[in-house]
Formats: structure tokens, C-alpha cells, sequence
């Protein structure tokens, strides 16, 4: 399984990116695709996940972004997408893309087996 996230860069505060994690390999029918940060000096935080399966897409958010930032997936090409607006400094991180195989949404890293290399995000006026 590999995982390739991109999609970062600069923004200006209230900006909007959108990452994208390219999968291959995974040949589980029902797996999850999460997405994790890690702020300077920080602990890794769990951020959003999605199932990947078709017939449920169901997406789970951490209370610190709800509302702002969407996942969503596209199964043709193996791609899940992180749009995110009304940035903050705050959000400013390496961000990961990483691969659950379990039948159920986890915000523990653990859980994820598979990672993606960080995409830095970064906002700044």
C-alpha cells in the first residue's frame, strides 16, 4: 500500500487549500483513508477520515476543524481529497494522509498502518 499526499503550501488567513491523497495497492472492498497533522512542536492530531467503499462514504471530523474543512473521496482514482477553508495560523502543519484497514473510524494513529509523506500547510499573512 502507498499513500502520496500533496497539496500544501502559503496561505493567507481565511484562505482555502485542498490536499489530495493518491492511494494504490489496497485491495481491501471497505478500508478508511484518515488524515493527521503534526503542528511545530506539537503532537500528531487526527483530523478528519472517510470510508472508502461503494456504498457508504461516511466522514468524521475533529471538533477543531468541523465545519470548515471537508473530505471527500473519488474511487476512479483512488484519490481522497482534504478541502479546507477559513484557515487560520493556527492550522498551520505537516499534514499526513495514512490508511485504515479496519471496518471502523479511529482517531488513533495505531490504527493507521500505512502513511503517506507529510504535506506542509502553511498560513501565514
Amino acid at each position: 500500500v502507498q499513500l502520496q499526499a500533496c497539496g500544501g503550501g502559503l496561505v493567507q488567513p481565511g484562505g482555502s487549500l485542498r490536499l489530495s491523497c493518491a492511494t494504490s495497492g489496497i485491495t481491501s472492498a471497505y478500508y478508511y483513508i484518515g488524515w493527521f497533522r503534526q503542528a511545530p512542536g506539537k503532537e500528531r492530531e487526527w483530523v478528519s477520515c472517510i470510508t472508502v467503499s461503494r456504498s457508504d462514504d461516511s466522514a468524521y471530523y475533529a471538533d477543531s476543524v468541523k465545519g470548515r474543512f471537508t473530505i471527500s473521496g473519488d474511487n476512479a482514482k483512488n484519490t481522497v481529497y482534504l478541502e479546507m477553508n477559513s484557515l487560520t495560523p493556527e492550522d498551520t502543519a505537516h499534514c499526513y494522509c495514512a490508511f485504515n484497514p479496519q471496518g471502523y473510524p479511529s482517531i488513533a494513529a495505531g490504527t493507521y498502518t500505512f502513511w503517506g509523506q507529510g504535506t506542509l500547510v502553511t498560513v501565514s499573512s
